[in-house]
């Protein structure tokens, strides 16, 4: 049987990825599972009979699977046949939907990250807002994968959403076009001396698109090519060996990430072959709260590494790997967390998430209430993670008052691969956010 390794936030409105593993399966055997499946099916042939309406045997079985993996944690839930044939369809990184990475929490779906130039970015979906209703019909009690669902459609259609945003005091609806969702596309551009490279997830193109953004800049640049800026910032994930790929791209030797499993040969450890695309120049690598999984292990390889310079803040702290389970009699599957990740040197991201060697703020973080600002830490039902209390930069430097920038984290880094000190900051304490 087929087994999919996925590390990403949720499903995008229409979006996750895998990459294939074959484990084994352990404790199929044990007699005192049987036996509570006996008091299951008591209360399944009871509701059959008893409730006030004749109710589909393949509805209450869906109902009873979704119940018992999304008691889990966030990332664990259960698709029918659909679902996972969609699932299977988006790992090609295209889509028709509206471009939002979403978990569940408190009965509504919450937005992680609006993807880059999508419906819902373009419509000024923000991070930490509530979708409360789709089309009229409310969100609260129904599975995640059936409110995504709800927001799929053919290209073209529209949909209604109401949204619940901190700081408005009353829902509002947004209405968007659904469109064809690209998560593929690796951008880049020459910024003088310094080449951009901006990966907004993580899937099947998203290596040969790194690859070919560095030979281009190589060429647009030339000789003088100083370094480079990789901007993962609110990259929610997706295919695991894809961030293998992208670590391994900077990488001449060892460790990138190592998977761990609840049993001992469930460990697995990715290595780096010799090879670096950029040459050795110097790379910076921004992050945020919205960099997760995938991107996290990018990151935290290359800075066990030292071979990048992390800067931004805290990253959002999802370093739990998901594995799709084909079920073969109903043509659908469970996505069930499976294994935590660590980085090179044995830190556990799970809730704790990428500490950056500069915590450069985007300038906004004052003002912005945390509940806008969520990480795997807020998420109710989270794995613990391991290895101590997250650590916190000591300080973050943060825009001068009155000074304005496009965007100052971006400014900083480019600065920073220059050796200027051009930008003008203030540094504050930690405890003083």
């Amino acid at each position: 049987m087929k087994r999919f390794a996925l590390v990403g936030v949720g499903m995008a409105a229409g979006f996750t990825a895998a990459v294939m593993l074959f484990p084994s399966a352990h404790g199929a055997n044990d007699p005192s599972a049987y036996r509570q499946l006996n008091l299951f099916e008591d209360a399944f042939e009871r509701v059959r009979v008893n409730y006030v309406r004749p109710v589909d045997d393949n509805e209450l079985v869906s109902s009873a699977i979704q119940g018992m993996v999304s008691s889990l944690d966030p990332h664990s839930s259960y698709m029918d046949a659909k679902a996972f044939a969609d699932m299977q369809i988006q790992t090609s990184g295209q889509f028709a939907g509206l471009g939002i990475e979403v978990t569940m929490e408190d009965g509504l779906v919450k937005v992680i990250s609006p993807i880059d130039d999508t419906p819902a970015a373009r419509a000024g979906i923000k991070t930490g807002d509530y979708i409360a209703a789709v089309d009229g019909t409310p969100i609260q009690g129904m599975a995640l994968d059936d409110a995504i669902a709800k927001m799929r459609g053919a290209e073209g259609t529209k949909v209604t959403i109401t949204v619940l945003r901190t700081g408005t005091k009353k829902p509002f609806d947004v209405t968007l076009t659904r469109a064809i969702v690209q998560v593929d596309n690796v951008k880049f551009h020459r910024d003088g001396d310094i080449g951009y490279i901006r990966l907004p997830s993580f899937n099947q193109q998203t290596d040969s698109g790194l690859e070919h953004a560095v030979r281009e800049l190589k060429r647009q640049i030339g000789p003088g090519l100083k370094g480079y800026v990789l901007d993962l910032r609110n990259n929610p994930g997706g295919l695991l060996d894809q961030a293998v790929e992208v670590s391994d791209d900077f990488l001449n030797a060892g460790e990138i990430v190592s998977t761990r499993g609840r049993h001992p040969e469930d460990t697995s450890r990715y290595d780096a072959k010799p090879g670096d695309i950029t040459d050795g120049k110097p790379v910076i690598v921004l992050i945020n709260g919205g960099t997760a999984s995938a991107s996290e292990i990018v990151a935290g390889a290359l800075q066990d590494d030292k071979r990048a310079t992390i800067v931004g803040m805290t990253s959002f702290g999802k370093g739990s790997v998901q594995t799709i389970l084909p079920l073969g009699q109903n043509g659908g599957a469970l996505r069930l967390t499976t294994a935590r990740y660590y980085t090179p040197s044995g830190h556990s991201i799970q809730a704790l998430g990428i500490t950056p060697d500069v915590a450069v703020a985007q300038g906004d973080e004052d003002t912005t209430p945390k509940i806008e600002r969520p990480s795997e830490a807020d998420l109710p039902g989270h794995l613990n993670g391991e290895g101590g209390p997250k650590k916190q930069p000591a300080q973050i430097v943060h825009p001068a008052p009155g000074k304005k920038y496009d965007d100052f984290q971006l400014s900083y880094a480019l600065d920073l691969l220059r050796g200027k000190t051009t930008v003008s900051s203030i540094a504050k304490p930690t405890d003083a956010n």
